[in-house]
């Protein structure tokens, strides 16, 4: 689930958390209860110990749900600005994606699934960064 110091779902705090910190933004597009490498990312990667330590000092994780079920459905507002965000930065509407960005919001990498370790995730997402 969504962890509170872990995972913003606003994009404007994560903005300003982003500015704040001097942190790039991973905005991760998924569907949490229906696509299945959005499901193995956040377990072989968002969920681990590993990663989830190392983003806690570099990244201000943002994350855009979007799920089918009725049970886990959003709020209207969150689904709203879920789509804004979409329209945005996911044009093609890809599941899962990921989106890193500045706190101005400007794209500096997209990258999907990938059967990986956390460690060669980081660097995945890190080397967008320089």
């Amino acid at each position: 689930m969504v962890n509170a110091q872990e995972w913003y779902i606003n994009f404007t705090e994560a903005q300003e958390a982003s500015a704040n910190s001097n942190k790039p933004i991973i905005l991760v597009f998924q569907g949490s209860d229906w696509c299945a490498p959005c499901i193995k990312l956040d377990k072989e990667i968002w969920s681990t110990d590993e990663f989830k330590s190392y983003a806690k000092e570099h990244y201000v994780m943002l994350k855009a749900d979007f799920p089918r079920k009725k049970s886990n459905k959003l709020s209207e507002e969150q689904t709203q600005a879920n789509k804004k965000l979409a329209e945005k930065y996911n044009k093609q509407g890809y599941f899962p994606f990921v989106v890193v960005l500045n706190s101005k919001g400007d794209v500096l990498g997209e990258i999907g699934y990938k059967k990986t370790t956390p460690k060669k995730y980081i660097e995945e997402i890190n080397a967008f960064l320089k």
